[in-house]
């Protein structure tokens, strides 16, 4: 699940422009990437509490209309700030879900929110917030009586960034022993951590990520989508991503964009791809002659010839992966 849109919105207040909202969703739809969460950072209802972004509840769920049959598409709710009145308007203007935020060990307070939420049609995620305030088996147990209430999936939030791979695998078992609803994980990268918690969730049978570009997230920011999606294919999963689009719409489009609103990039895709393919930096000057001269992509370059040569690649390798790519490109 891609967050950027909801909680990458931190990082230049309560939400992005229209324009900027627009873009991320066509560059994620156009990566494949087909779970998105958006909106007003703090949640559904949150303008009229005090926490207003730059347009409406109502104009980001006409904004995102378009898009509606190529995505499934919803926001946050936190239920501290749950109005039926805005419930029953994300579900006429066609929101595919809300996931419902609130503390670990504060579930049966909301009960009533589960079910307004399934019973206007719409898929009903759930944050458990500050997740670590539980033990896994404590949390395990809430979430069973969650689930017993009607949830369609629920997330373990690592709010504070403050799990240990060790921890973050033990919370995402404990879930999947009890629950019979696909679980979720939430990083933030505060003890920069998030990759390796990420990790520890896929190896205990997580089957949600939730990730936002570039890192983008509230304080110390979430695992980065490009990363994730990386890390998942590396391990033979997320095949149905195109991550060279979603590099391609980043160095692009998303970078240049986000640099003027003083957002810096901490992963840069170029370092992503060195790391994904195990191609040492020093060769980079001549992976981009032959990718300029070849005219082809950089990131398959680099990944395809690393798939041959990591010690020393030479230029003529790089040129015949070159002519292999036009020619498979030519042919597809």
């Amino acid at each position: 699940m891609d967050c950027t849109l909801r909680d990458g919105a931190n990082v230049v207040g309560n939400g992005f422009s229209p324009e900027l909202t627009r873009l991320m969703i066509e560059g994620l739809i156009r990566s494949n990437i087909r779970i998105i969460e958006m909106g007003n950072a703090k949640g559904l209802g949150a303008t009229e509490k005090g926490s207003p972004a730059p347009i409406s509840d109502a104009a980001y769920l006409d904004l995102i209309h378009p898009y509606l049959s190529q995505a499934e598409i919803g926001m946050f709710l936190n239920a501290k700030r749950y109005e039926p009145e805005n419930v029953a308007m994300a579900a006429e203007k066609g929101i595919s879900f809300l996931r419902i935020g609130m503390d670990a060990g504060d579930g049966e307070k909301i009960y009533h929110v589960i079910e307004d939420v399934k019973k206007h049609g719409i898929t009903a995620r759930y944050s458990l917030m500050k997740a670590y305030l539980l033990s896994p088996e404590e949390l395990a147990e809430e979430s069973a009586q969650l689930e017993a209430h009607g949830l369609d999936e629920i997330t373990i939030m690592d709010s504070a960034g403050t799990m240990l791979p060790q921890d973050a695998g033990e919370y995402v078992k404990a879930l999947k022993d009890r629950l019979h609803i696909p679980v979720g994980f939430h990083c933030h990268n505060n003890l920069g951590l998030s990759t390796a918690n990420a990790l520890a969730a896929y190896e205990n049978g997580v089957d949600v990520l939730d990730c936002g570009l570039l890192g983008m997230a509230r304080s110390a920011g979430n695992l980065p989508t490009e990363v994730a999606v990386a890390l998942m294919q590396m391990k033979g999963a997320a095949q149905e991503v195109d991550l060279y689009q979603l590099l391609d719409f980043e160095d692009q489009e998303l970078i240049p964009v986000m640099e003027k609103e003083g957002y810096h990039t901490p992963i840069k895709p170029k370092d992503l791809v060195l790391g994904y393919s195990g191609a040492h930096s020093s060769f980079m000057s001549v992976f981009r002659k032959v990718a300029a001269e070849c005219s082809v992509g950089l990131y398959p370059l680099i990944v395809e010839t690393s798939k041959i040569d990591r010690k020393n690649p030479s230029e003529a390798l790089m040129r015949e992966i070159a002519a292999r790519i036009q020619t498979e490109g030519a042919t597809a």
